[in-house]
């Protein structure tokens, strides 16, 4: 066999068996799915459509249980460096996002947040039905949790910690706050996009099992970087059920930041994942 032989049974010998870069993107593996209907009145007369409500309803208990609980301890202490710190209060939200979504990932998709449910129903990820079951739950969950941790704190304790509700923080102005909302969420809803990419889970086995991970992690991030600002929302439930039961002045005020933002995010990641990354739009569908 000459050099030229042997180059040539070299080359192809060992070949790549995952294609790299844009060779990665090949249709062949996978089929996108129709869009979801934006009505389907079928689902109203499923178990499925409802314990998936009840699911989120739940998740959405346990996270502002846990985490506004969180909150309330690092805040009674006096002193600060015996507590958790931000950083704990980070990983309480990011370390239950984590777990939540793993609980629920395979009834409702683990949603858990009004943002994350909007931006999956721009992208007809699930009906308009679905979407407003979701987040209606959502908000009726993260009511409860607060309203539970109020009761194990006492009233004037809870009062005085401004039961964990979201607020612009002295220093910063309100298009901060606003501008922090924002780009938090894109990076939450980007994540969750990426994360659960169907796409990605037909070529790559692991993806699915990994997803709660990095959106965990991405709250996680996120945490860190805007707690000094607003305390950190990126889920309008969150703020809605922390502000309905402390019910002062001081959480609603400010309180349209804390939709505007999140709903804006998660918009603008629906748009760059759907648009730019998957450039859905411009395929041509069988």
């Amino acid at each position: 066999m000459d050099t030229k032989e042997d180059v040539r049974v070299g080359a192809n010998k060992f070949s790549e068996r995952q294609p790299l870069g844009t060779a990665a993107q090949s249709d062949k593996d996978y089929k996108e799915p129709p869009p979801a209907p934006l009505f389907e009145p079928g689902e109203l007369k499923s178990w499925s459509f409802y314990r998936a409500g009840i699911a989120e309803f739940i998740a959405t208990f346990l996270f502002l249980y846990i985490t506004i609980l969180t909150v309330m301890g690092f805040k009674n202490s006096t002193n600060k460096c015996a507590t958790v710190g931000i950083q704990g209060i980070a990983w309480a939200f990011g370390g239950m996002i984590f777990a939540l979504v793993y609980c629920t990932a395979g009834i409702s998709g683990g949603h858990i947040n009004p943002a994350v449910t909007f931006g999956l129903f721009l992208a007809r990820k699930l009906s308009l039905t679905r979407a407003l079951f979701y987040m209606i739950m959502q908000c009726l969950g993260a009511i409860c949790g607060a309203g539970v941790v109020k009761g194990f704190e006492g009233k004037a304790r809870y009062q005085m910690n401004n039961g964990g509700a979201n607020m612009v923080n002295k220093g910063y102005t309100k298009g901060d706050a606003l501008g922090a909302e924002i780009v938090g969420t894109f990076v939450l809803v980007y994540t969750v996009f990426s994360a659960t990419d169907a796409k990605r889970n037909a070529r790559d086995s692991h993806v699915p099992l990994l997803a709660p991970l990095p959106i965990g992690f991405a709250v996680f991030l996120v945490h860190l970087a805007t707690i000094p600002i607003t305390g950190t929302s990126i889920n309008p439930a969150r703020s809605l059920g922390a502000a309905i039961i402390f019910n002062r002045d001081d959480a609603w005020d400010d309180h349209w930041i804390f939709w505007v933002g999140p709903f804006v995010g998660a918009a603008l990641a629906a748009v760059y994942h759907q648009i730019v990354i998957r450039a859905i739009p411009f395929k041509t569908r069988a």
